[in-house]
């Protein structure tokens, strides 16, 4: 996929603040497996737009993901497993299905990190709920 100049500057952007936290903060609770975690899911313009996805619209269960985004099963759960592992997201069993949030509360690491997201210029698919109408089908 081609990322014009602009969007290019705005991965660096979250990438030197990232890194920027990380060398100021000195803290023992953020260490190099975290951080490297961290930065890794960042790394992903589908996890980018995963996280705006959940930060916009609250928790979501899986099918709401994959047809909003329009996204196959299988590449989505890659994703989310991998936002999960780093830190951002959280999973809740309700029966058969699972809901993703951003976990709350964040540190102050992950939390900044999502705060340059939300400035980035991302253009969000509508939301399409198959929860709530039945058609859910996973």
């Amino acid at each position: 996929m081609d990322k014009s100049i602009s969007e290019i500057h705005q991965y660096i952007l979250i990438y030197i603040l990232v890194l920027l936290y990380f060398i100021k903060s000195n803290k023992s609770d953020v260490d190099m497996d975290i951080f490297l975690k961290t930065v890794s899911a960042l790394n992903d313009e589908t996890r980018v737009l995963i996280l705006r996805f959940l930060d916009t619209h609250g928790d979501l269960c899986v099918c709401d993901l994959q047809s909003s985004l329009d996204m196959i099963q299988s590449r989505l759960s890659r994703h989310l497993k991998i936002l999960k592992e780093a830190g951002f997201l959280r999973v809740e069993r309700r029966g058969t299905w699972a809901y993703y949030s951003i976990r709350s509360p964040l540190d102050r690491f992950r939390t900044e990190a999502l705060e340059e997201i939300r400035h980035l210029e991302i253009i969000l698919p509508p939301l399409k709920k198959l929860s709530q109408t039945g058609e859910c089908t996973l």
